[in-house]
């Protein structure tokens, strides 16, 4: 399992893979199954390739997808720029996949004004601002997001949740302080 969401019925659906392909595809092609149904295909993978992420996005929608791969480059592409096929296709190059940038680890529907957290297997922690990347098309590599050790490598990303009230939580859980009577 990659990913779960709650949606009105009415958005299209994001899968991403280590080589970097990504398809679109409406979610009305997935119809609702039991819980021990084995489920439809998504995307078409080529033998060594896996899924590494799923994003569900509003037909209209103006956000982009960041990109990051093992080797630290990184990239966003707007939304639009990847076209709706059919559930289960081959889907399109998101990132260029070489020697130099290695694998994709990660894709994530981001807005500009979105942070994101980069962490590598060697325990470095980078918080990058979705405005200082700019917007690249498809089929470009990217741009070098966090610089690693040759031995290194970027294990996962992470949008971070905007919220002020997550430092003091109350009772009920909701972030507001409430004060105790000595």
């Amino acid at each position: 399992l990659i990913g779960a969401e709650i949606t009105d019925g009415q958005r299209d659906i994001l899968l991403g893979t280590r080589r970097g392909i990504v398809i679109r595809f409406p979610e009305t092609e997935v119809r609702p199954m039991g819980r021990t149904a084995y489920g439809v295909r998504g995307i078409a993978l080529d033998e060594g390739n896996e899924v590494i992420g799923m994003e569900t996005i509003t037909a209209d929608s103006t956000t982009s997808v960041l990109t990051v791969t093992e080797r630290g480059y990184g990239k966003r592409t707007p939304v639009t720029e990847y076209r709706v096929q059919g559930r289960g296709g081959r889907g399109i190059i998101s990132v260029k996949v070489t020697d130099k940038t290695g694998p994709a680890v990660g894709f994530l529907q981001v807005k500009e004004t979105d942070d994101v957290m980069i962490m590598t297997a060697e325990g470095k922690v980078l918080r990058i601002k979705m405005q200082d990347v700019r917007e690249v098309g498809r089929n470009a590599q990217g741009v070098r997001l966090i610089d690693i050790d040759e031995q290194d490598r970027v294990v996962g990303i992470a949008k971070l949740v905007e919220s002020d009230d997550l430092d003091s939580p109350n009772v009920e859980g909701n972030g507001a302080h409430t004060p105790q009577n000595a």
